[in-house]
Formats: C-alpha cells, structure tokens, sequence
C-alpha cells in the first residue's frame, strides 16, 4: 500500500511543465494496432496507465521501446488473442482494443474495462457503432467476444444517442481500416479525439471533421508508421492552474493549450482569480480575494468533468456560497465527504454539492476514491494546516505523471511512502 503524506500551509512558487494527456495517449496506444510499420508517441506521460497499456501491447506481441517520454511501437507482431483480464480491468480506457482489434483482425477478445467508479458507464454506444459495422457479440466468462465471421467491418452511418468520447473514438478506430464510408453524427468534439485522429490521419486514415460533431472516414486497405506528438494534458493544467490559485504566490505553468481551457478559466476569472494567459502557458499570481461561483460541467467546450473535482478546493477559499452540479457522472461526489473531514464547509445535496467559504482546511486522513478526487485531496492538502495522509493513491497515479517531484520543485512538503 502506497500513501501520500502532505505537510500543509507552504506557498508554491515557481514553474510546472504539463505532460502529455493522459486522455489521449490511452487511446492512441491501442490505435497503433491498426499500424504495419513502427510508429513512436512523443510526449507521453510517466503513469500507471501507460505501464498497463504497455504490458498488454507486449503480451499480444508487439514490440516496445520506452526513452523518456518518446514511445516506439512495431505492432507487426501483433496478434489477435484474447487480452489479459487482470490489466485489462485496471483502467477504463481498455474499451479501445475492442475498436483496433476489430479494425486489424475484424474480431476482438477482450476483458471487461475497469477504471475510476463514477457511476453508470455503459459501453451500449459501442456495442451499437460495432454493430451497425457488421460485428456480433458473445461473452465468454469475464470477457466480451466480437467477431465479423471472417468478413471484416464495413462503413456505416452512427447517430450517437448521447455525446460519448469513448464511443466516437471507439468508432474512429474501427473505422480507419473498414469497407466503404462511416458517418458518425452527434460525434464528441474534445480535443483528445482530435488528436487520435491526427495520429490515424498521419498513418494513413482518412478522417475528416474530427472536432465538429459529424466525423466522416472512408475505409483504407493499410496505414503505416509515423512519428506523433501528444498534445498536452488539459486537465492535468486545470489542475495546477487551481492548485497555483488555491497556495500559489507566483506561479507559470506552461505547456499549456488555452483554447482547451477556455471554460475552465472562464471560471476561474469569474472568481477573480488574477493571472496572465500567454500562448503556451497559465501564470497564476498570489490571490487576495475570491467570489463563489456555481459550476455546471458539460461535454467540451462546456466546463470539464474532470475539473470539477480538481477546482473544488479552489472554490472553499472563496466568499460565499455556492453550486456544482456534475451532468456527466453522478457519483462524482465521492470527494465531497473527504473534504469535509479537513473542516471544508461542503455537502451533497442529491447529486449536487454544495460549499461554503472560505474554509480552514486541516491535516486529516483521508481517501481517494477516484483519480480526480485524487487530485482535489492533494490540492486540499497543500491548502491545510498539519498534516494529510491521503490513501488509494493508485488512482492519482494513474493520471498524474510525476506529481511528487512536480510539486516538491514549486516548494511542497509531499512524499509518497510505501507501507
């Protein structure tokens, strides 16, 4: 068992690097499947989740090479065999094999996805894209079988019932290498889909329309190898951004896209957070005085949901009371009982929550139940006078790269120590 141990109360100052998203590179491994040739991610984040990726690439056969943050990848090697439970259920994003296995091998084998408890995530919208592209699924045990009989899929047109990132990616993926033309409409328009598809498009793909909610891609026989860079994790910069907020007296985070962040900071100046938006990064100065706003999370451009967590230390500095509300995920409330054992005024009411500022935070031991509310326990304890313990940390660790060394280089008192 792993814990964090935070020595709360001291300022951050100084300049934080963003690494690669974490949302992207999740579902970019598994695109390169579809790949004959080598092809090698730049920029990629130093997480749990890249690791498992990594060790189920191996397993099915590919060869992997890991310098920094550059990752090669020849997939020639790949086979079509059922994929490991035991990783497989270790992170969400493992739902994206099902769309590259299905686009190389015209079948797939895979395990049911874990990753954070949210609530309800079904995969129907999946389900229905692969079949509408002539696939038939079985379960097999803890796994879900797809095959196409041999016969490989085939274009057709997709309304997704409700905005899914994961099945518009999922899609994308099945769709590079299919008979004839796909229409996904009601497509998810976030950035990380953007990037998967110029990955696919640089490999050969023909995908138009990647960001606008109809996507168009027309079947190829092969891709080939290329060389990629990540775009940078926006939710991982919405992060310090708030942290610099929250404990910061001068503050630059760079590596940062801002057109990404649009509603996030939107936000943050309607608190009236003070700093300077340049081209490629964030400088967060020391905060005098904060409002409380109300949030209400959206599929992008609307306010993030996985910034909801992350801001809400941010929001118990401020004067007065207000709302969050999480359209996307209901129980991403989880965070909202941790913070009130650190003496936040904050509370659910149904699936909203409710705060009220500012509060003195205090050292407490506490629990992630989630990546981002992870992420919001480590903010709150920066924050807190004394001492925090924060426990499940495999959950930051799946999505955070490298935040002890990041945030002992702006001043904080935090280790991660073994039990």
């Amino acid at each position: 068992m792993k814990k964090i141990v935070i020595n709360g109360g001291r300022p951050l100052k100084g300049e934080v690097v963003v690494s690669g998203a974490k949302n992207s590179v999740v579902a970019l491994i598994p695109a390169i499947i579809l790949s004959e040739d080598v092809v090698t991610l730049d920029g990629v984040p130093d997480i749990s989740d890249v690791a498992s990726l990594i060790d189920i690439m191996e397993v099915m056969g590919a060869t992997v090479k890991r310098d920094g943050d550059s990752l090669e990848i020849d997939p020639s090697g790949v086979q079509s065999m059922p994929m490991p439970y035991g990783k497989i259920n270790s992170l969400r994003a493992s739902y994206y094999f099902y769309g590259s296995l299905l686009g190389r091998f015209g079948e797939a084998t895979v395990g049911l996805p874990g990753g954070c408890d949210l609530g309800p995530r079904p995969i129907d919208l999946h389900l229905k894209a692969f079949e509408a592209m002539g696939a038939r699924m079985t379960y097999e045990g803890n796994s879900m079988h797809l095959t196409t009989d041999g016969q490989g899929v085939h274009g057709a047109v997709i309304y997704m019932d409700t905005v899914s990132v994961g099945a518009t990616i999922n899609t994308m993926l099945a769709a590079v290498k299919a008979k004839g033309k796909t229409v996904i409409e009601n497509a998810a328009r976030e950035p990380e889909i953007i990037d998967v598809a110029t990955l696919l498009n640089n490999m050969g793909a023909h995908v138009r329309g990647a960001g606008t909610d109809v996507i168009t891609i027309e079947g190829v026989e092969r891709l080939h190898g290329t060389r990629h860079q990540v775009i940078p994790d926006r939710i991982e910069a919405g992060t310090y951004i708030a942290m610099a907020a929250a404990v910061g007296e001068g503050v630059k985070i760079t590596n940062v896209l801002y057109e990404h962040l649009e509603g996030f900071i939107a936000k943050l100046e309607e608190m009236g957070v003070r700093m300077t938006v340049s081209e490629d990064s964030v400088f967060v100065e020391k905060q005098v005085s904060l409002k409380a706003i109300n949030i209400k999370t959206a599929p992008y451009p609307g306010f993030a949901t996985d910034l909801q967590q992350p801001i809400t230390p941010l929001l118990l500095k401020a004067e007065g009371r207000g709302l969050i509300m999480d359209t996307i995920y209901e129980k991403r409330v989880n965070h909202v009982p941790e913070l009130a054992r650190m003496g936040a005024g904050i509370t659910t009411i149904g699936h909203q929550i409710s705060y009220e500022g500012p509060s003195d935070l205090h050292g407490a031991q506490v629990k992630a139940t989630d990546l981002r509310a992870g992420a919001a326990l480590v903010t709150a304890g920066l924050m807190a006078q004394g001492q925090t313990e924060i426990t499940n940390v495999e959950f930051i660790l799946r999505g955070y790269s490298n935040i002890i060394d990041k945030l002992r280089n702006l001043g904080a008192s935090i280790d991660l120590i073994e039990d």
